[in-house]
């Protein structure tokens, strides 16, 4: 099956690749296959589900894409701001020499925006305080459950497309606790969803605004407020606070030690409003802090109380 055809010439060196790594959640995320240069994502657009099928051709300078499904006009519409042409770096200053290392090495990194609040608020609920793979596994289980098989030439990659917002709503709480989902996260999710709809309007709202309105919902604080703010809004000054190892790394970058939120924050504050892209540039230019002891092992699921994060 033919699917609608795009090719877009950026005005820049469009590194697709670590553009596009973030809306991947994990090595199995039934929504995102890679295969060589091709990036397949199965998306639930405003129109419709669609797949998307996104491949650089470097060498013509161009990035081509193939969509098919009820919303592929809509998923190559949106394909210059998916891969950060709306990102205006203008004001950004390096100032910290591992920063300016890391521009130097990445400057042609940006920050893509989707337009899709609940497809980034899904997991990031799910990932809320546990380890990476039982929030993996746990994304995996209620997209296999009860999203849909990705239009088009999908099947043989296995790929879905995340369940509707109406969908998530009617889930049983007993469903939710067989997909290793506790009752805390499982709230914040039906609850997220049953506003969906005034979720999705808040893209293009300030990025304050944005986190005021996600941090309203019960079980939603700064961190996941922070996550959708990333991906779904491509806010260049949404940052993490929270997360089990940002202020980690930043801290064993510039200072060889660890730091905490508070210590995040006013080492941070001189970027604003461009405060999120330098934990990403000093991971790319000095990697991450050495890990050391036991993995966590994933959680129990009892009842629990709802905590925002």
């Amino acid at each position: 099956m033919d699917g609608r055809v795009r090719e877009w010439r950026p005005d820049w060196p469009c590194p697709v690749a670590s553009v596009l790594a973030v809306h991947k959640r994990g090595g199995g995320d039934p929504t995102y296959r890679i295969e060589g240069e091709r990036h397949w994502r199965g998306i639930r657009t405003p129109e419709g589900p669609a797949t998307l099928m996104v491949e650089p051709r470097s060498a013509a300078g161009v990035v081509r894409a193939e969509a098919w499904g009820p919303g592929a006009d809509w998923a190559l519409a949106s394909l210059p701001a998916l891969l950060g042409a709306d990102d205006d770096v203008s004001g950004f200053e390096p100032r910290h020499p591992l920063v300016a290392e890391g521009w130097r090495r990445y400057a042609a990194w940006r920050i893509g925006r989707t337009g899709l609040v609940m497809e980034a608020l899904t997991p990031a609920i799910i990932e809320q305080r546990v380890t990476g793979q039982e929030a993996f596994a746990g994304f995996r289980r209620l997209v296999h459950r009860y999203g849909e098989r990705a239009p088009g030439p999908s099947a043989d990659r296995r790929l879905w497309v995340q369940p509707a917002a109406a969908t998530i709503r009617q889930v049983p709480s007993w469903e939710w606790l067989r997909m290793h989902v506790d009752p805390a996260r499982s709230r914040a999710l039906v609850s997220a969803a049953r506003v969906a709809d005034a979720l999705e309007r808040t893209v293009g709202l300030p990025g304050e605004e944005v986190e005021r309105r996600l941090t309203t919902l019960p079980g939603v604080g700064v961190w996941t407020a922070a996550e959708v703010r990333q991906r779904a809004h491509g806010d260049p000054d949404a940052v993490s606070f929270g997360d089990y190892h940002v202020a980690k790394d930043v801290g064993w970058a510039v200072a060889g030690r660890a730091f905490d939120d508070a210590e995040l924050a006013e080492f941070l504050e001189p970027w604003r409003p461009h405060r999120g892209r330098v934990p990403v540039l000093l991971g790319l230019a000095a990697g991450r802090r050495p890990r050391r002891g036991p993995r966590m092992e994933p959680r129990t699921h009892l009842p629990a109380r709802v905590t925002r994060r």
